[in-house]
């Protein structure tokens, strides 16, 4: 009888705690606890509201599906998956369904590079051809006023963090907001991808010239491409091998990387194949057909779980689970502003009002003004996405680190209010 009783006991035990978040799908991997919504500051009817915008957004076919995920004092208060991960099967999205990350891959080799930087192995101040002595003889483009364009010698050197806060000088080929002089001869990030690796990229980007002398204009560029090299040639390894090394492995990322394998490819969350804005074919190249680069600004593979784990080790300082990845000090420096008063930042330009009042880090946008964005969030919050539909920021203050997935990869705007809708919906759930 008392068995029985005590049995009984266990079963509401066991059922009051896993119905203490409704909003909650965990997989086994993320070793993380979940909080209730009252101890995390969130409330049912704003959470609510995350699905009903899926919903919405799905009913409207903008988007096949997608995953959120939001962590609070780090406790997990939602995660959930929403529609199709394969809008032509209509296999459901799961928690842990594969997103190519595009740029978010920026922030883990931005990371990557710390490592070795708090080794004393990679100084930010070291010049890039030091690495790639190629770079050294680049020549900058300026256009002059009859419209010709002229060449000049580079009056400060590339150097490791010009590439990580987009002061480099390089550029993205075929973005609207690009207005260098030979920003027309560069690649763009697709193209990028398709590359025949590293010596390939290094090759074909070191002939091109410079669209700004290093260190005066913020452009978003194919830095972190070059910066993915440098890691390579400083550790010895492969990109993957040192990022699984130094990153992944240590915090048990074990969806990331950048290849998917065969067993995981029906993970994989797949676009529609015409653009629901102007029904052209549209894919996404690192999971369609996989790629020849392992490319450090956009090229990387992950699920939401995964990116979780990596955002509350920053925000934790560098540490997560009793694996420290970066020092404290580091993080700090990492998601400070680096846009100095001598820097013309274009980054407003690239993200429209919604991000007034930032600057960018060593890889991570980080709001430096309040009141200015059209979007909520404190000073000191930091954040990037991906083109192909995903979204990371988090915000210290807050003591919040919020991932979302989606397979959105040519469908304009859509993935911009995506961010941005996500954004107000996760504040307008928070009660403190």
């Amino acid at each position: 009888m008392k068995f029985q009783i005590l049995l009984t006991a266990f079963a509401a035990a066991v059922s009051t705690t896993s119905m203490a978040n409704e909003f909650v799908n965990k997989p086994s991997s993320l070793e993380m606890p979940i909080g209730t919504l009252a101890e995390t500051g969130f409330t049912a009817d704003g959470l609510k509201r995350i699905d009903a915008f899926f919903a919405a957004e799905m009913q409207k076919k903008r988007v096949p599906g997608g995953v959120v995920g939001i962590v609070r004092d780090g406790k997990l208060v939602y995660l959930k998956a929403h529609g199709s991960r394969n809008p032509e099967t209509q296999a459901p999205m799961q928690v842990d369904s594969i997103f190519a990350l595009a740029s978010m891959t920026k922030i883990m080799v931005s990371v990557g590079t710390l490592t070795l930087t708090q080794q004393a192995k990679l100084p930010l101040f070291s010049k890039v051809s030091e690495y790639y002595p190629a770079v050294g003889s680049m020549k900058v483009a300026v256009r002059k006023a009859d419209g010709s364009t002229d060449y000049e010698n580079v009056k400060s050197p590339m150097t490791v963090q010009d590439l990580m806060r987009h002061t480099s000088g390089l550029t993205y080929g075929g973005r609207p907001d690009t207005s260098g002089a030979a920003s027309s001869l560069y690649p763009s990030g697709g193209q990028a991808m398709k590359m025949n690796g590293t010596a390939d990229f290094m090759d074909k980007i070191t002939k091109l010239p410079l669209v700004y002398q290093p260190g005066t204009i913020f452009e978003y560029s194919l830095s972190h491409e070059v910066l993915g090299a440098v890691i390579e040639k400083v550790s010895g390894k492969s990109l993957d091998a040192y990022l699984r090394e130094a990153i992944w492995s240590p915090l048990r990322m074990n969806d990331t990387g950048f290849y998917v394998s065969e067993s995981n490819k029906p993970r994989q969350a797949y676009a529609f194949k015409l653009n629901p804005l102007d029904n052209k074919p549209q894919s996404i190249p690192p999971l369609e057909p996989g790629v020849t680069f392992e490319c450090g600004g956009g090229c990387a593979i992950g699920t939401v779980p995964d990116y979780l784990k990596f955002g509350q080790m920053l925000l934790n300082g560098g540490e997560f689970n009793g694996q420290r990845i970066l020092s404290p000090a580091i993080v700090k420096l990492m998601t400070s502003d680096h846009l100095n008063k001598k820097i013309n930042n274009l980054f407003a330009n690239l993200q429209n009002p919604h991000r007034e009042g930032y600057g960018f880090g060593l890889g991570v946008a980080v709001r430096t003004e309040p009141g200015l964005a059209a979007i909520p969030g404190n000073v000191g919050e930091y954040s990037w996405n991906g083109s192909f539909g995903t979204g990371y920021f988090a915000d210290p203050q807050a003591k919040l680190v919020v991932v979302f997935g989606t397979a959105v990869p040519g469908a304009g705007n859509i993935r911009g209010y995506h961010r941005q809708d996500i954004q107000n919906l996760v504040y307008g759930a928070m009660t403190r």
